[in-house]
């Protein structure tokens, strides 16, 4: 392919005050530099879109640096290498890393590694991806379930929640989901394999953990916050382990986050609450891409991607997940 003369880029122009709105955002289309030695061009076929990219447009101390006003928005990405200064990329290469949300993206190749394109590629931004990487870690380092425990999982059917569920079902577990709306209950226990599934929004959730959870919850793995972590903090055994994924229901606050009020339940059942954040654990990636691909190929584990087209939609696609509109993980097709 021809190097191409323009970039559309998206980049962040003010930090949002609730959820991020489009006016957030300019829309340029800028010339693409040639490339240095060392350096590679992507064009961007597919962008991940997670919760944490609101929290990634906050100013303030986090896990991560903000993205600043003026620059392209941060997002992950899979694409085709189009021309290449570098020895370790060649032309028609797939890759998958850090691209950016933009349609071209010039890079060192740092980060960035080939994935086989005989796969879904979309595949390479939920399971085989961060979210993949999220859930392995998140649940088999800091959940540590054993076989015959009983774990809970919210977000049940979003990127990280559905690939958790999943594994804790390969380790033995007994597994309960919590989503919004009988579909996506549905698909949870019925393709998924969970044990059973609570519907948050038409359900009384402690109702739902109480007929359940009949031991108790061993491992809570928490997308997303407030009211619901509340209540299965009511529901812990002794020594559970809660793992601080995210807090979805949180991260469009105009008003300071919502704590946990029981919180005292980890003092009475010596209980662990721990968070996790997936780029701690990059140079162990390839171990849990290799078993994760074993059990995508003996069909222990599924991929399920929701995906919208235009890179011109990037705020309103955004903003799905935060309303629950996206069913599995929320993939933005760049053309």
């Amino acid at each position: 392919m021809t190097a191409p003369a323009m970039n559309r880029a998206v980049r962040l122009i003010s930090r949002p005050v609730g959820e991020a709105k489009r006016s957030d955002f300019s829309f340029t289309d800028e010339a693409v530099p040639a490339l240095d030695d060392g350096q590679i061009l992507v064009r961007t076929l597919y962008l991940s879109l997670d919760p944490a990219m609101r929290g990634w447009m906050n100013e303030g101390k986090s896990y991560i640096e903000p993205v600043a006003l003026g620059d392209v928005m941060r997002a992950g990405g899979v694409g085709e290498v189009v021309a290449s200064n570098n020895p370790r990329f060649a032309a028609g290469d797939f890759v998958s890393g850090m691209t950016n949300v933009q349609t071209f993206c010039v890079t060192d190749g740092r980060g960035f590694t080939k994935v086989d394109p005989s796969l879904a590629l979309t595949i390479y931004l939920n399971v085989l991806g961060m979210p993949g990487m999220t859930a392995y870690f998140g649940l088999l380092e800091s959940g540590q379930p054993k076989a015959g425990e009983t774990v809970v999982v919210s977000g049940a059917t979003g990127a990280v929640g559905a690939t958790v569920g999943q594994i804790a079902k390969i380790k033995g577990c007994h597994v309960v989901g919590i989503a919004g709306g009988r579909e996506k209950c549905d698909y949870a226990v019925k393709e998924l394999g969970f044990d059973a599934c609570i519907d948050y929004k038409n359900q009384d959730v402690r109702k739902g953990l109480k007929e359940s959870c009949l031991k108790g919850v061993d491992v809570y793995f928490d997308n997303v916050g407030g009211e619901i972590l509340d209540i299965v903090l009511t529901r812990i055994n002794l020594k559970a382990r809660i793992v601080i994924c995210g807090a979805i229901s949180q991260y469009n606050n105009t008003v300071p986050v919502k704590g946990p009020s029981n919180y005292l339940s980890l003092l009475v059942n010596r209980a662990r609450m721990e968070g996790i954040v997936v780029f701690d654990y990059a140079p162990r990636y390839k171990e849990a891409a290799a078993q994760m691909g074993q059990w995508l190929r003996e069909g222990k584990l599924l991929s399920k991607e929701h995906v919208e087209v235009g890179i011109d939609h990037f705020p309103e696609v955004l903003g799905k997940l935060f309303r629950g509109e996206n069913f599995g993980k929320l993939v933005l097709k760049v053309g």
